[in-house]
């Protein structure tokens, strides 16, 4: 992937997103890009491409930006969204060699918001790319198959959910303005005030986490309305343990923080090397893009390793 020599990869990312957001969208999203070129600097080769020099799986040029990662719950395997579409990285230990390799999975879609809703159930947003058969923006699109084909679901041609999160049965994005669907048709307006970057849920979909332009903020009763948690770092990258009250985050700086009760309070584990492009976070491990490599922690972010 090539990158201006002057601009960090998530600024860069900003940029792309801004170029196809709504008006509101775009309003938090100039504050992130400030936050990030204030705060990261990027090492440049001759010809203007940034070098990364972070560690782990290192994804193939093409896929570009970066918009989401996680993992299927029942097999292991890894799954990043990209400007490209979606890549598949097999888990360490059914990788031949010892060495994961990413492979595209399913049609070209920029998929701009990604989740995994449960085992080969996958839920996003974005703009089809070439040669697929769907409007532009997408709309909420789901996947039952690992992400092999797509469906619509609702909102075509008229939504690009930038953030997406899943609970048990609803679903939560923001596509310039905050709601959820639990039956993927029929959508509820929720708390107009929150425009975040990344949102987490909690299992019952009763707790919602927004990591947005006004800071850290949380929900109790569904998205409807949000407070201020205080003494929260400031993240820009969330995710909710699946079964547990447990919740990870990561500012734009790499640092790595973990909530034992839903949001509520935070303490920080560790450092993850490069700028945080994407989390995932279960209960055996977190998985984080960062510099466009993949990197896994099995100690609650204390240490990182190559996938």
């Amino acid at each position: 992937m090539t990158r201006n020599s002057t601009t960090p990869a998530g600024a860069a990312e900003v940029s792309h997103r801004l170029s196809r957001a709504p008006a509101a969208l775009r309003i938090s999203a100039f504050a992130v890009s400030a936050v990030l070129l204030s705060a990261c600097g990027a090492d440049s080769s001759e010809n203007g491409s940034t070098q990364s020099g972070g560690v782990g799986l290192r994804l193939p040029d093409e896929t570009s930006h970066i918009h989401g990662v996680g993992a299927d719950p029942d097999t292991g395997e890894v799954f990043v969204a990209t400007h490209a579409g979606l890549f598949r990285i097999h888990a360490p230990e059914n990788a031949t060699g010892g060495d994961a390799v990413p492979e595209m999975v399913g049609p070209a879609i920029d998929l701009m918001g990604f989740s995994i809703a449960g085992s080969g159930r996958f839920v996003a947003s974005g703009h089809p790319g070439p040669g697929t058969d769907l409007p532009d923006p997408v709309g909420l699109i789901e996947s039952r198959d690992g992400g092999q084909r797509w469906e619509p679901l609702s909102l075509q041609g008229e939504s690009d959910f930038h953030a997406l999160a899943t609970g048990e049965e609803r679903v939560i994005g923001f596509d310039g303005r905050l709601r959820a669907t639990e039956d993927g048709s029929t959508w509820e307006d929720l708390d107009s005030a929150i425009e975040p970057f990344s949102l987490a849920v909690s299992d019952d979909g009763e707790t919602v986490l927004a990591a947005a332009r006004q800071g850290l903020r949380r929900s109790t009763d569904g998205g409807s309305s949000f407070t201020a948690v205080p003494e929260a770092p400031a993240l820009v990258l969330i995710d909710w343990v699946a079964g547990m009250d447990s919740v990870y985050g990561i500012s734009v700086d790499g640092q790595v923080h973990r909530s034992e009760d839903g949001g509520a309070t935070w303490a920080p584990t560790g450092t993850v090397e490069g700028e945080p492009e994407a989390l995932h976070a279960d209960a055996d491990q977190l998985i984080v893009v960062a510099d466009h490599r993949v990197s896994r922690s099995t100690d609650e972010g204390a240490t990182f390793e190559a996938w």
